[in-house]
């Protein structure tokens, strides 16, 4: 087999050589053009998308923020990558692994709408942000910003930094609820003074599913002589939008998240005007300072992940961007809003839709997360995620349905709190 000859047998075939296309192009010619809002509602429609999944019977599984499981054609797509890359052996590794992970380096830059030049694949979103937070021309007294809400792994890499650098941490709080996008904006403008490099914003906050006005906070910050790094981990391939369009620096997310790529990849978008600053998590010298693979040299990883990313995007793309969107957002409110003013329930999650897509955050009065992460498992079969964060202002579960979840799974869970009453 020549170079040429696996290239194409391995990358560029995507969900097209796989039964299970076939099966979900039946179930999207249901759908037709129908608009989005009767889309989203459509059960027999998503009971179709839902047999795409091989699901666990033990468990309604309402955690799907770690990441989300690959339905059966992307899973079985996966294996027989592995098995390609194990019968070609090194020869695999030492002819075309680069060749096929640019291919899916660019085909991730076309969903971001970004050059493909601009993006590299990484194992997730610690490793994209602290690659950045570490590699950045720190000096003593230089400041950065972030939030409490931001996610530990970087958060911890700031501390190392000013500890390592002698750089100032400037930290805010995001309320649950705000009033305003110019609330959130001008609370981080508040913590930037002269000394302010560097400013990291989540997108969607990971712990509450709030999202952010991140490109008025980029423009702000811009407008002050502050970057800005965005934690995407919860957007991208969750909700519609191009890198871009955010105005910001430095993005990283996980690409095994709400693309469902196995375990194991993640993304960093960096503007060109920055290459040549970032040092190198891992030095491979040689390469050209404007050459962003320069920052990719993370040694030998299993390269069946990268292959079947472009197969996960073929399955996004399948069901449609918008589509995805519009049905993560009806999902989250078709539970919340039944339980919302409920007075013994806690919602950390705004009530604006437009502030917040599938994830959302609820707690029990006088009940400890753990406390509640167990009953309701226990109890009502109902898997989910304790999250007890009283600096972020933040305790009780996170919530977060998939493309496969139904709206008797949530009406489960709905069961399940007004039970706890």
């Amino acid at each position: 087999m020549n170079k040429r000859t696996f290239l194409k047998n391995t990358s560029l075939l995507g969900l097209a050589s796989l039964g299970g296309f076939s099966s979900l192009g039946n179930v999207m010619d249901t759908i037709g053009d129908m608009p989005l809002a009767e889309a989203a509602n459509d059960e027999d429609f998503w009971a179709g998308i839902r047999r795409q999944y091989k699901l666990k019977p033990d468990y309604i599984n309402l955690e799907n923020g770690y990441y989300c499981i690959q339905p059966q054609a992307i899973l079985d797509r996966y294996v027989e990558h592995i098995k390609e890359v194990n019968m070609e052996g090194a020869h695999y590794m030492r002819t075309v692994q680069f060749d096929n992970k640019k291919i899916a380096a660019t085909k991730i830059a076309t969903l971001a709408g970004c050059e493909p030049d601009e993006v590299i694949i990484t194992r997730n979103t610690t490793e994209s942000l602290n690659m950045i937070i570490a590699g950045y021309p720190w000096q003593p007294g230089d400041e950065a910003v972030m939030a409490e809400q931001d996610y530990g792994a970087m958060l911890d890499m700031f501390k190392q930094v000013a500890k390592r650098h002698g750089i100032v941490n400037k930290v805010i709080s995001v309320p649950n609820n705000p009033k305003s996008d110019e609330e959130i904006v001008q609370l981080y403008a508040s913590a930037i003074t002269k000394k302010t490099k560097l400013l990291m914003v989540c997108q969607m906050i990971n712990i509450t599913g709030q999202i952010l006005p991140v490109r008025k906070i980029c423009d702000m910050a811009h407008s002050k002589g502050v970057e800005v790094m965005v934690d995407g981990a919860h957007a991208f391939a969750h909700i519609k939008f191009s890198i871009p369009e955010l105005h910001c620096d430095y993005y990283g997310c996980s690409l095994h998240k709400w693309l469902s790529v196995p375990i194991g990849a993640g993304m960093l978008y960096l503007k060109k005007e920055h290459f040549a600053k970032i040092w190198p998590l891992f030095p491979e010298l040689g390469k050209a300072d404007d050459d962003i693979t320069r920052l990719n040299h993370t040694g030998t990883h299993p390269p069946a992940v990268d292959l079947t990313i472009a197969d996960a995007i073929d399955f996004y793309n399948k069901i449609g961007a918008e589509r995805k969107e519009a049905r993560m957002r009806y999902l989250q409110n078709y539970w919340t809003d039944k339980v919302r003013h409920l007075p013994h329930v806690i919602l950390n999650t705004p009530e604006d839709p437009k502030r917040s897509c599938a994830i959302a955050n609820v707690g029990i009065k006088g009940m400890m997360p753990a406390d509640l992460a167990d009953k309701l498992l226990k109890k009502y079969k109902i898997y989910t995620v304790a999250i007890d964060n009283a600096k972020a202002n933040v305790q009780g579960c996170r919530i977060t349905p998939n493309v496969y979840t139904t709206t008797q799974d949530l009406d489960a869970l709905v069961a399940a709190l007004k039970d706890m009453g």
